[in-house]
């Protein structure tokens, strides 16, 4: 057959073009954050199942051809998966990638910052829960603030621009923090996101009570900086955008009580060649074994169209109506599909 191309994006049942790819490059990390990876041990992917980089690449370019024109490294922590530049010098080189990012906890971005801008990475999201090395420690279950810091102090060195500061608020951890944290991200020229405490996968000790909403965590800033001003343009982002009275930008993500299923252009890729069209899904397609098979870029395509042409997920707004119970994935069952951990479909 012959090569595929497209005219009009492909959308999906609720009219959603399928825009945006996050690719999980690993399922491991180095951190144990408490919203993420709170068990002691964990099943993790056969190495033999992780795909090459230059298999990624395949996959990268059937997606290009049914309209994903942004892509977001993620893992696990996307900085373990070595030589990783290499992949990043693949994508860049892609003229069809109009926007190309990555998810870190920042632990080894000191020392990785300016080669990933030289290998041609356009945008940085650093999670940073707190300022407390206490808390971060307690947090993570690792000492490593410090670290986390020089690594936001590299990545400016290194000439990123818009640059995110992500922020999982959690009662009784960390929302107190929430003017500090608005403050040192404007000190330092990035935006600080402040992400509700979502029950998705690994989040086995997720309870309500822990969830600080929208509401409460723009009450925080008010409190602290005075009326806030909405900014308008959220389009497909998951962020509502808001400005202090003296100028500081901040986001928040309300991924809980206000979801944005709606307008959701995104879907994920697992190491592995694992395609899930929504976070919640409960499974996804195996996209590796035609790859491995030799199936071709286009012949791929083929198959990832229809599929997001069926696309109806909005799992975040129907937990919220109520059609689903919000209710943690037992530790058994994600030991027997490691796939519904958050940190192997890349959040």
């Amino acid at each position: 057959m012959g090569k595929m191309s497209i005219s009009d994006p492909i959308m999906d049942q609720m009219g959603r073009p399928l825009e945006s790819l996050r690719i999980s490059v690993t399922d491991r990390c180095n951190l144990r954050c408490r919203y993420c990876m709170p068990e002691q041990e964990y099943v993790w992917l056969p190495r033999a199942d992780i795909l090459h980089y230059e298999e990624l690449s395949v996959l990268v370019d059937a997606f290009t051809l049914v309209g994903v024109k942004r892509v977001r490294l993620t893992g696990g922590e996307p900085l373990l998966r070595r030589d990783l530049e290499e992949f990043i010098a693949m994508l860049a080189a892609k003229p069809e990638i109009e926007d190309l990012a990555l998810t870190t906890n920042g632990v080894t971005l000191a020392g990785r910052a300016e080669g990933l801008k030289q290998a041609g990475l356009g945008r940085l999201t650093i999670s940073l829960d707190t300022l407390d090395r206490e808390r971060f420690e307690a947090l993570t279950g690792h000492d490593d603030l410090e670290h986390v810091l020089a690594g936001i102090e590299a990545a400016a060195a290194a000439d990123f621009q818009n640059t995110k500061l992500d922020c999982v608020v959690m009662r009784g951890v960390n929302e107190d923090e929430i003017p500090d944290l608005i403050r040192f991200a404007s000190e330092k020229n990035i935006e600080a996101r402040f992400i509700e405490y979502m029950d998705v996968g690994g989040a086995t000790n997720w309870k309500p009570s822990e969830v600080v909403e929208r509401v409460e965590i723009l009450a925080r800033a008010e409190d602290a900086f005075g009326p806030l001003e909405s900014l308008a343009g959220r389009g497909s982002a998951p962020a509502e955008r808001h400005r202090t009275p003296d100028g500081m930008i901040f986001g928040v993500v309300p991924s809980v009580t206000v979801p944005f299923c709606g307008a959701c252009d995104r879907s994920r890729l697992t190491a592995d060649g694992t395609w899930l069209t929504c976070l919640y899904a409960k499974d996804g397609r195996d996209l590796r074994t035609p790859l491995r098979e030799g199936a071709s870029r286009e012949d791929l395509a083929r198959r990832i169209a229809p599929l997001w042409g069926q696309r109806s997920d909005r799992g975040a707004e129907e937990l919220l109506g109520g059609s689903n119970p919000r209710e943690p994935v037992p530790v058994e069952a994600l030991r027997g599909d490691p796939h519904l951990e958050m940190h192997t479909r890349g959040g």
